[in-house]
């Protein structure tokens, strides 16, 4: 049984930073994939990140363009934790952020929103 729990949302000011986490349950198979979503008031959800836990312990990503070099997506296998890092925050980086997983490959934002079986509820994150 595969549970996905975010937290670490809020409001911060536009340039600061915050840092999401995802706690990830169940089978490490059906979550090798974990992607971040968002999706703000009256919009369709996107893609944001995107690793895959490769075979070969390197770590792919994929990230959306408008945070390539602003959002980093990172894992704990040990803790079953994976994390999204966020700088030079936006107000358009306004949204509910959610993370997503499966057993996916390739492991990317549009792969993960089409074929991810599991959702996280979200976590609020408020940019002004």
């Amino acid at each position: 049984h595969v549970q996905l729990v975010e937290s670490g949302g809020g409001s911060v000011e536009a340039g600061g930073s915050l840092t999401l986490s995802c706690a990830v349950t169940g089978p490490t198979a059906s979550t090798s994939c974990v992607a971040w979503f968002r999706q703000a008031p009256g919009k369709e959800r996107e893609g944001v990140a995107a690793m895959h836990r490769s075979d070969h312990t390197r770590n792919y990503t994929d990230y959306a363009n408008d945070v390539r070099g602003r959002f980093n997506i990172s894992r704990d296998s040990e803790k079953n934790m994976v994390f999204l890092q966020m700088s030079s925050l936006k107000p358009e980086d306004t949204g509910t952020y959610s993370c997503a997983a499966g057993p996916i490959r390739p492991c990317t934002v549009v792969t993960t929103k089409r074929l991810a079986p599991y959702w996280g509820q979200g976590t609020q994150v408020t940019v002004s």
